[in-house]
């Protein structure tokens, strides 16, 4: 048996109980409890992006179990790169992107699954190169870009629950694209991007309320197109621009702080894709300066370099990042 204990959430196994669930009050005594299953985080996703202007639908998985290369697993709706990644416990979410016009639509599809998505909502503004974020509840898209040119400081808000349009909910501190995006159990995070200069930000918005972001630190290095992941106590961002960076980047969840430089990745490159298992993060695919088909993974328990663990099925950048 192995038990996790979360700020909000006790973990045995694969079974969780949510602090509601337990019924612990202030004194530490138990109530009646109710057990919830909740499926661990198995696989990492890719999803869109392409050689530009080829832009394609392809969703791939690879498994976080080994080190193994992907597979194709369904297609989105419309065929776009530069779109954002979101997940639920269930699903993962596509939204944004250039199709080579800039999307609204919102794509869902299925982890228990291989199937393709549905679409099922839009977001307030079309857009690409946006931060994908996601609370327990709710997906988040977070800055952006649209060819008019228009540079997006919105933060959009689309639940899990229901198929439903997003909701403008705040604003990032600077508008900008190409950021990455990390999430803790109760907060976004959007780090880096370009306004258009190359920022070095590290933004925070809460999940509990609809409220814009703070600035809550700086990247070691300022960069644009890198990869978000997050543990359950920091957010890593990975690779990116300046010009092509191999720097993993973390900072930590329960402080407001700067980043430190923790590792490499194998190959330096930008429009990478980000990925999280419990105790890992992956950068996937990418461009450096040529297209990347290469999967990264480095442990979130040490600081440490990347590791190349397994191939995507086409060397591809602009993806969007999921995890199921």
């Amino acid at each position: 048996m192995t038990i996790f204990i979360y700020k909000d959430r006790i973990k045995i196994n694969d079974f969780t109980m949510s602090a509601s669930d337990t019924g612990i009050n202030i004194d530490g005594r138990l109530a009646a409890a109710s057990v919830t299953r909740t499926p661990l985080l198995s696989n990492g996703y890719l999803s869109g992006g392409g050689p530009i202007p080829a832009p394609s639908s392809n969703i791939e998985k690879f498994p976080y179990a080994t080190n193994a290369n992907a597979t194709n697993v369904g297609n989105l709706t419309i065929a776009r790169y530069g779109a954002a990644g979101q997940s639920s416990s269930v699903s993962g979410y596509t939204s944004g992107g250039l199709s080579p016009a800039a999307s609204n639509v919102i794509d869902k599809f299925p982890f228990a699954t291989s199937v393709s998505s549905t679409d099922v909502g839009d977001l307030t503004v079309a857009g690409a190169y946006a931060a994908g974020q996601s609370s327990s509840v709710s997906g988040y898209t977070s800055g952006g870009f649209n060819p008019t040119p228009i540079v997006y400081n919105v933060i959009d808000k689309f639940p899990f629950a229901s198929s439903a349009n997003a909701t403008d909910v705040g604003d990032l501190t600077v508008a900008r694209y190409k950021p990455a995006g990390q999430s803790s159990s109760v907060s976004g995070y959007t780090s880096g991007g370009s306004a258009p200069a190359v920022s070095n930000v590290i933004d925070k918005f809460p999940f509990a309320s609809d409220a814009g972001a703070t600035d809550v630190g700086d990247l070691t290095v300022p960069r644009d197109g890198a990869a978000g992941q997050s543990s359950s106590v920091s957010g890593y961002t990975s690779g990116g621009w300046t010009p092509y960076s191999n720097v993993i980047d973390k900072f930590p969840f329960a402080s407001d702080a700067d980043a430190t430089d923790v590792g490499d990745l194998t190959v330096a490159r930008s429009s990478v894709s980000g990925q999280s298992s419990s105790v890992s993060g992956y950068s996937s695919g990418g461009f450096g300066p040529a297209f990347s088909n290469v999967i990264d993974k480095f442990p979130f328990a040490s600081d440490a370099g990347a590791t190349d663990v397994g191939d995507l099925t086409v060397a591809r950048a602009y993806a969007a990042g999921h995890q199921g």
